[in-house]
């Protein structure tokens, strides 16, 4: 029953979860905004457990502000205007000091009117395409060059690669980063006619010809490599048809920006051996930090074979930072919650400290993986330091003079150049 009531959004004036039970007035409410239908819950909806778990365990340790925390849980649905809607509803009817949510650009993009007029607060935690700074949103995600970049660079200092499909799903994510893309390989060197550049719709189904297109374009001579921003369920027709087409990694390599240990459970992984993934958190990273992290997880949702990803880790950063927040100023109050964001420090799962950032962005490790036959991946690369996420990217002349910063300039997009905030503030 209480899932059936999370799923439909009702904020019940008294809930149990995780042992408490909760009067309204007693408690501190946190919105989860994250599709459980639609094609995007293959992904979405092991971060609504993430949520709640990390709201359980918070609990556990006494609460915040001397107030246990209220999970109130919506379904937009994978409806991009629904989003808007739901966190209006969160931030409105139902009261919540944050929202943690969102996957897509165009979900984040739908919402982000309804936070700055009703002034609360964001934490997003998927990889996406920069360009973008709000205050009241923070990204704990990867900006491309915590994530496509370094992909990038990998495979052209360790595969060789000199030709490129760049494949996505057809919205604002896949879009923005291939545009860095396309400029940054050019800035390589690599010629126009060596990028190949193809996009789908969200739950696409039928790969039989792309997948023909990018072997036929592979055919040139030429190492060639994928980086795919595909979305969603899309994900699952598209490997299976790379394996009935028998494109191997030793072949042309694909790189993927949206396929993490979730996405892999659904899969038959035995054709996609070798193939990788860039993100900053694998599930078969050795730490102290992420063993625990695994025990738990495990043990919240009573099942050995789920697996941990690294929108998970995000909301893990997210979350502990707000509560550190919170705690420092003693208030979920969204305005000085805001202002105490930066420089809040907190450990990750990797073995290191994140740090909030002025640009309301964080550091964070960059690893690749290369996918195993029993769907994890072992770590092929890793940066040596944490990577400053980048609000705006070095790459595309209209951003390149941007510079995002919320503590001193109290701007989003400041021109380095005129000296003046053009936005975003």
């Amino acid at each position: 029953m209480l899932r059936r009531h999370f799923l439909a959004g009702i904020a019940s004036c008294s809930m149990l979860m995780g042992g408490w039970a909760y009067a309204a007035e007693d408690t501190i409410k946190v919105g989860v905004l994250h599709s459980l239908s639609g094609t995007m819950a293959i992904s979405e909806t092991t971060l609504k457990d993430a949520m709640l778990m990390l709201i359980a365990e918070q609990n556990a340790k006494g609460g915040l502000l001397g107030k246990q925390i209220e999970p109130v849980v919506v379904d937009p649905a994978s409806d991009w205007p629904l989003f808007a809607e739901k966190a209006r509803e969160l931030i409105s009817a139902n009261k919540v000091a944050a929202v943690f949510g969102a996957w897509t650009s165009v979900s984040r993009k739908s919402v982000l009117p309804v936070f700055k007029e009703l002034n609360s607060v964001l934490f997003y935690p998927v990889q996406y395409e920069g360009e973008e700074s709000e205050r009241n949103v923070f990204y704990t995600g990867a900006a491309p060059n915590q994530q496509a970049i370094p992909a990038v660079d990998y495979l052209l200092a360790e595969e060789g690669v000199e030709r490129w499909v760049l494949a996505g799903t057809d919205y604002v994510y896949p879009r923005t980063t291939n545009k860095i893309l396309e400029a940054y390989l050019k800035s390589k060197g690599v010629a126009a006619e060596d990028i190949m550049i193809n996009y789908t719709p969200f739950g696409h189904s039928d790969w039989q010809t792309i997948v023909s297109d990018i072997k036929t374009f592979g055919s040139a001579g030429k190492k060639t490599a994928v980086v795919s921003t595909v979305n969603g369920d899309a994900n699952v027709p598209f490997y299976k048809e790379l394996g009935n087409q028998g494109v191997k990694a030793s072949d042309i390599p694909v790189v993927a920006f949206s396929v993490g240990e979730e996405e892999l459970a659904g899969f038959d992984t035995a054709p996609l051996v070798g193939h990788l993934a860039a993100w900053n958190y694998f599930q078969s990273v050795e730490a102290p930090e992420n063993t625990d992290f695994i025990k738990k997880w495990k043990t919240f949702t009573k099942d050995e074979k789920r697996v941990t990803n690294d929108p998970m880790e995000a909301h893990y950063i997210g979350f502990n930072m707000w509560v550190k927040a919170v705690e420092k100023v003693g208030t979920t109050d969204p305005d000085k919650v805001i202002a105490a964001l930066p420089g809040i420090t907190v450990p990750n799962l990797t073995g290191g400290m994140s740090t909030m950032l002025a640009n309301h962005h964080i550091t964070k490790p960059v690893l690749i993986g290369e996918i195993q036959a029993d769907g994890q991946f072992e770590v092929v690369s890793k940066t040596d330091d944490l990577v400053p996420g980048d609000a705006w990217s070095d790459f595309l002349p209209e951003s390149k003079l941007l510079k995002s910063d919320w503590v001193e300039l109290k701007c989003g997009s400041y021109n380095t150049e005129t000296k003046a905030c053009i936005g975003g503030s």
